[in-house]
């Protein structure tokens, strides 16, 4: 019989939207893959704020409950501590060898370092965070209704602050007023005038990464709904009393009491990709940056996604000198229109921000650029060619960290995986400007579908492509059926499903289990 051929292992770091996404599109039969992650089910994040979740279990691969604590990227193995007690004997510790190494452990929530966010402040990163936040919101309509507090201590324990105006914050602020007001309220109704929410938001106004209609329309419904959305405040200490804030415009600093502080300001690199970032000559950077095809800078076998990794996309102008050269078959020095247009398309697959700055300026091609910059329309220098694209540069821009971003970058992950072999014999990718031949694979793009931001009272903001903003009640059913589809299987469709209606006849569960 003829030997049997090694596999060669794959470890995937993560069950979030990266990790998760990967594992459904791999389908190449020839990986040995193990996944290890301190969970063993997949949260379907946007729908925290409102504690609903989902699960997976992919039979298909080798499932470790542990967490990895260090990743040695010279032997090529990952240190691992598991979730479980083993007869008393503490947390067992392992290593796994790897050949291929996928680190999508997602970020820690970023606390800019601010004293005393770690000690008293709720988080909303993990189904854990949803839970934890329910039982406290519980607990003080609870506390809050005991005959023997003052008026000025129902005050403060039914005083919940957010910070942070970015969509998660202000869609648990929605869900927030919309649980009080609608359920606890009626269960509590001694308790309902002392309720306060408080958005607090370092910039000029919440959502700034939205439509400026959404913004304006988000602002005015919190103001309605009795929301207080204090703007240009930032955060600089929280005690277990009081959180205090400084006025950006006048430095001015105030303290306010309260019983529930949720932190949702963006998020930090995690302590093991910190360290993992040193090995690679990479810890001056904020977080771990890869290359158009999502391989980690300085390896060639670790691939990241996700949060925890941003893509760095390189330059035009590094490479223009070697783009002339490839270009001047002839090696004369100039470039023919004829010459340019044979690689144009190669240009504009290995660097997209051609193709975008084009699009700006309302071009055809890179033939019409250098006629309108460089007045030449027959031949042309490598002067020329830097002073044509010398802007172009300016369109890259970082893609953001969002679950939509998470998942198109494990699908497109995963469809290379599965075409490796073939793509060593037949590279598809673009031509290598610095080297021979082609690059195996197509580069990464991200390709935006629109983002959602639910503001209470069945209202739902849809900023979609082509700049169409949809505002109200139409867009919250638009938002259901959006997120019911993206939802791992039927089996948890139909639970997540059956739970809003519920909601709809019955209210929302407000017991403390």
């Amino acid at each position: 019989a003829p030997p049997e051929i090694k596999k060669k292992r794959v470890v995937v770091l993560g069950t979030g939207w990266a990790g998760t996404s990967f594992l459904k599109q791999l389908d190449n039969p020839s990986y040995d893959v193990q996944v290890i992650s301190p969970r063993n089910y997949f949260a379907f994040t946007p729908l925290l704020p409102s504690v609903t979740v989902g699960t997976v279990k992919n039979v298909d691969v080798h499932y470790w409950e542990a967490e990895c604590f260090k990743i040695d990227s010279q032997s090529k193995k990952v240190h691992c501590r598991s979730n479980q007690n083993i007869d008393g004997k503490g947390k067992e510790e392992f290593v796994v060898d790897y050949d291929y190494l996928v680190i999508a452990m997602g970020a820690r929530p970023n606390t800019f370092n601010t004293p005393g966010v770690v000690e008293h402040c709720n988080f909303l990163k993990e189904v854990e965070d949803a839970q934890k936040i329910r039982r406290s919101v519980i607990d003080a309509f609870e506390k809050a209704s005991l005959p023997s507090l003052s008026d000025e201590e129902r005050q403060k324990m039914l005083h919940f602050v957010v910070v942070g105006g970015g969509p998660t914050g202000v869609e648990f602020a929605a869900e927030l007023h919309d649980f009080v007001k609608e359920d606890l309220v009626k269960l509590y109704p001694a308790a309902g005038k002392y309720v306060k929410i408080t958005l607090l938001e370092a910039a000029d106004h919440i959502l700034t990464m939205f439509d400026k209609r959404i913004t304006e329309f988000a602002e005015d419904k919190f103001k309605r709904d009795g929301i207080d959305v204090k703007l240009g405040s930032m955060v600089i200490k929280v005690s277990d009393k009081e959180i205090s804030t400084k006025a950006r415009v006048n430095g001015q600093v105030a303290t306010m009491p309260y019983g529930m502080v949720v932190w949702s300001t963006g998020i930090g690199t995690d302590p093991v990709v910190k360290d993992f970032m040193k090995q690679v000559g990479q810890e001056t950077r904020r977080v771990l940056a890869t290359d158009e095809w999502l391989r980690v800078e300085g390896t060639d076998s670790i691939y990241a996604l996700g949060d925890c990794a941003t893509i760095n996309q390189r330059r035009v102008m590094e490479d223009i000198d070697s783009i002339f050269k490839k270009a001047d078959k002839d090696n004369s020095g100039k470039l023919t229109v004829k010459e340019l247009q044979e690689v144009v398309d190669d240009i504009c697959e290995r660097y997209p921000q051609v193709d975008l700055y084009l699009k700006t300026k309302k071009l055809r091609n890179i033939a019409d650029l250098l006629k309108d910059d460089s007045k030449s329309s027959v031949e042309i220098s490598i002067e020329e060619l830097k002073a044509a694209l010398k802007e172009v540069d300016a369109q890259v821009k970082n893609l953001p960290a969002t679950a939509q971003v998470a998942a198109q970058q494990g699908a497109y992950l995963a469809k290379c995986f599965n075409r490796m072999e073939e793509a060593e014999k037949n590279p598809e990718g673009p031509l290598r400007f610095r080297g021979e031949g082609r690059h195996r694979f197509r580069p990464f793009r991200y390709k935006h579908f629109g983002q959602f931001a639910p503001l209470g009272g069945e209202q739902t903001a849809a900023q979609l492509p082509g700049d169409w903003v949809s505002i109200g009640h139409s867009t919250q059913w638009l938002w259901y059926s959006v997120y019911a589809s993206k939802l791992v299987s039927w089996r948890t469709r139909s639970l997540v499903v059956t739970d809003w209606v519920k909601r709809f006849i019955f209210g929302r569960d407000s017991s403390s289990i």
